[in-house]
């Protein structure tokens, strides 16, 4: 099953070593840095990066699961860790990193 089809589950476990680099094979342009799952995300304008911003939000509540974000006029940075897990990555992570792709290519238009 493709991880956008996925649903965070409430307490998956913690991901290492192979579990981890495959996961991260599953959703280009995201990378593993500080302990978090991370990509930035570029649009034209602030309002095209706002639209991502709410878009992102309203999935991020179906899930219940909820990234950080930093948002500035041309670019969000979002980032994610399972806070239920101990700050560590778990499949939720990835699901909601497909998740935010599939949207940004919606919304750009790739």
């Amino acid at each position: 099953m493709n991880l956008i089809d996925k649903r965070c589950t409430r307490t998956p476990p913690a991901l290492h070593g192979v579990e981890l680099t495959n996961m991260l094979a599953q959703v280009p342009g995201w990378v593993v840095a500080d302990g978090m799952l991370r990509c930035s995300f570029a649009f034209s304008d602030y309002h095209q990066t706002i639209a991502f911003v709410n878009a992102l939000a309203w999935v991020s509540h179906g899930e219940d699961h909820h990234p950080e974000l930093l948002v500035t006029y041309q670019r969000c940075a979002v980032s994610y860790a399972t806070h239920s897990a101990g700050g560590e990555l778990t499949e939720n992570d990835f699901v909601c990193a497909a998740r935010a792709s599939a949207l940004y290519a919606q919304r750009v238009g790739a």
